[in-house]
């Protein structure tokens, strides 16, 4: 996708997951981000892509679907050595293509890299109005009860509007919405 020494971008693979462990962990000891575990990397490593500079998995994201019109950029993270060379950008917009490709409409994220996010056309968003299931991961977080970070939407006007119910707003800890039986 690029030359080596900017990296190539590709899909995670189970090889990359000690490499990707790696790099979430030292932002997440910063209190930049969630840690993850192995276990946690390989059930979602479909969800990952990665960045390799000669060889080496210098960053990582996920893309997360939430709802049919919603999913969210988690775990970006590139190496502290790579910073500064345009491989956030690329694998958020390997997130925005994505999430193209399967047709949600709506991607967000929870950042504290407001100026990094809205440079790439997200906007702020109130946290309240996300739906519940963005709170799932609050449970496991140390600053559940006192979150500091940032709720951006990024709205892909190319991706048509789905016909199905849109995931509703919800208040946080109130109730856990569910889907309607098909007889009602």
């Amino acid at each position: 996708m690029r030359n080596k020494e900017e990296g190539i971008l590709r899909n995670a693979t189970v090889h990359d997951v000690p490499q990707m462990g790696q790099i979430i962990n030292s932002h997440a000891e910063l209190g930049k981000m969630l840690f993850k575990s192995y276990q946690q990397l390989y059930e979602n490593l479909r969800d990952f892509a990665v960045c390799e500079v000669k060889g080496k998995v210098v960053g990582c994201v996920g893309l997360t679907i939430i709802w049919a019109d919603l999913a969210e950029v988690r775990s970006l993270a590139v190496d502290g050595k790579y910073q500064g060379r345009g491989i956030g950008r690329r694998l958020v917009q390997w997130t925005i293509d994505e999430a193209r490709r399967l047709g949600v409409r709506r991607i967000m994220s929870l950042t504290y890299e407001k100026e990094f996010f809205a440079r790439l056309g997200f906007v702020v968003v109130t946290k309240d109005s996300l739906p519940l299931k963005v709170w799932s991961d609050c449970i496991a977080c140390p600053k559940r009860d006192d979150c500091d970070e940032i709720a951006m939407l990024l709205t892909l006007d190319d991706v048509p509007e789905l016909k199905q119910p849109m995931a509703k707003p919800t208040p946080r800890g109130r109730h856990i919405p569910v889907l309607p039986d098909e007889d009602d």
